[in-house]
């Protein structure tokens, strides 16, 4: 048994609502406190003098006393299996070209499934763990990761293999999704919706088999899957057991209300959501995920997740790390920033990356400093948890915590 601290303030973020907005007065702050850790678990939280008395025997971990402690984040949505950069087009968008224009001339999505298709296995599992890594000490303990890049049987297989192999070898936790409906494959002969039915009847069957992904998400849009062929594919995958997410009203609103009506776990980006989606989302159990480094990386405007708060969503902020739009991958900077232009306030941030995140990827043990929760923490150099978001994702975690073992300092 462990007890750490003493730390300055211990943000435990329990008895937070799971939907709507959220003032800072409901963040409860335990000044001068600690936690007891027993093996993977959280068994104890609150003053530390009076942790030392309830737990003499426990082994004391010393903490700087001018530290404040939160939940790890949770990044609900990320691509970081991937090979190759995309700086061309980022070069190219910002001198003004258009994402057709970009397309056109051999960039988009199918730049990195070109890239990733030719990377090895064992390259694809050496990057995605640097990714894996380079998250985790940034106060990232539970991270989200999407095939995608791989558009064929052997590549979607050898992708998810590849975060399998990736989630044995980092200290975070990584949870697959199969995103196979990223787009049609160029070299796909046929149409859209038959390239779904390959999917389902050639690829599930295989997924399953391996247990690789519980999670399947597709892109709804004008330049990937349109709704009349995207729902039939989420109600079948639905029927088999599948959790669903949705790459939804990035560039054109419909993809959420399909998220919605099959019962999907997230419906993520929500750019062009309007009144009409967010009220939607908000009376359903679908999150909201919002992806705040996707709207910095194209120049675009952020995902209304004021409107979604103030009108009852539950919302998840995440990083959507990917070679394309979303290269940065730093998610507290993202949600910093975007806190700003948004008005979220420190308790809604906080929230959308622990406990709402949690809920985004349907699990349970992770987001709060809660007793019987598994002990992934962070630590900032700051005695006022303000300080985290007023330096805009400046200032990192000095310590990080996975399932009660320290992993970085």
């Amino acid at each position: 048994m462990l007890l750490i601290g003493p730390f300055k303030q211990v943000l435990p973020l329990t008895g937070l609502p799971a939907k709507g907005a959220i003032p800072d007065e409901a963040l409860q702050v335990i000044e001068n406190a600690g936690v007891v850790v027993d093996g993977k678990r959280l068994v104890a939280v609150g003053p530390f003098k009076r942790l030392k008395e309830l737990y003499p025997a426990a082994e004391l971990q010393f903490i700087e006393d001018d530290r404040v402690l939160l939940p790890g984040f949770i990044d609900a949505h990320t691509h970081i299996c991937f090979d190759g950069s995309r700086s061309r087009d980022y070069a190219m968008r910002i001198a003004g070209k258009s994402y057709l224009e970009i397309a056109r001339a051999g960039g988009g999505i199918w730049d990195s499934v070109t890239k990733t298709r030719a990377a090895s296995l064992d390259r694809l599992v050496e990057l995605t763990v640097e990714r894996a890594n380079r998250h985790l000490t940034e106060g990232v303990t539970t991270i989200e990761v999407k095939s995608g890049y791989g558009l064929s049987g052997r590549d979607e297989l050898k992708m998810l293999e590849a975060i399998a192999q990736a989630n044995d070898l980092t200290v975070a936790t990584l949870i697959p999704t199969c995103l196979a409906a990223h787009m049609k494959p160029r070299d796909y002969e046929g149409e859209a919706g038959a390239y779904l039915d390959w999917v389902l009847q050639e690829l599930v069957p295989q997924i399953a088999g391996k247990q690789w992904a519980q999670r399947f998400d597709i892109f709804i849009e004008d330049t990937a899957f349109d709704t009349t062929v995207a729902l039939p594919f989420l109600q079948q995958l639905k029927s088999r057991g599948f959790d669903l997410t949705v790459h939804a009203d990035q560039f054109t609103a419909g993809g959420s209300k399909v998220a919605v009506e099959v019962g999907a776990v997230s419906a993520d980006h929500l750019e062009a959501s309007r009144e009409e989606e967010i009220a939607l989302l908000a009376a359903s159990n679908t999150v909201a995920t919002v992806l705040p480094g996707a709207s910095l990386g194209l120049g675009m405007p952020y995902a209304p997740a004021r409107k979604l708060l103030d009108a009852g969503a539950c919302l998840a902020i995440a990083s959507d790390w990917n070679p394309g739009s979303a290269p940065m991958g730093d998610l507290l900077l993202q949600a910093a920033v975007m806190s700003a232009a948004e008005k979220l306030s420190t308790a809604e941030v906080f929230s959308g990356l622990t406990t709402r995140a949690a809920m985004a990827l349907s699990l349970r043990q992770v987001g709060t400093l809660d007793i019987g929760m598994d002990a992934d923490m962070q630590a900032y150099p700051c005695s006022d948890y303000r300080d985290i978001l007023y330096y805009q994702g400046k200032m990192k975690p000095c310590k990080v915590w996975k399932q009660g073992r320290l992993v970085h300092t």
